[in-house]
């Protein structure tokens, strides 16, 4: 059995452009149209407690799915 690895809060929690992917295509498949709101909501509540790099993580998450929203809107 894998044991986890436990979270330290001063870890580099940067994730990579593929880890960011895979983070909007699973709001959007999950939460649709709202899918940059609840990211925006988890860099919100991540900048409230003082986590900067998982603030911006969100944040970048949300960046991507408002431009795939607007790529899919100009594709029509």
């Amino acid at each position: 059995m894998h044991k986890a690895t436990p979270w330290h809060p001063n870890e580099d929690v940067t994730p990579n452009p593929r880890e960011v992917e895979s983070m909007a295509s699973v709001l959007e498949g999950r939460h649709g149209l709202y899918a940059a709101d609840v990211a925006e909501f988890f860099s919100s509540l991540h900048s409230v407690e003082g986590d900067a790099g998982r603030c911006w993580a969100w944040a970048g998450v949300a960046e991507l799915i408002r431009k795939r929203e607007r790529d899919r809107m100009t594709e029509r």
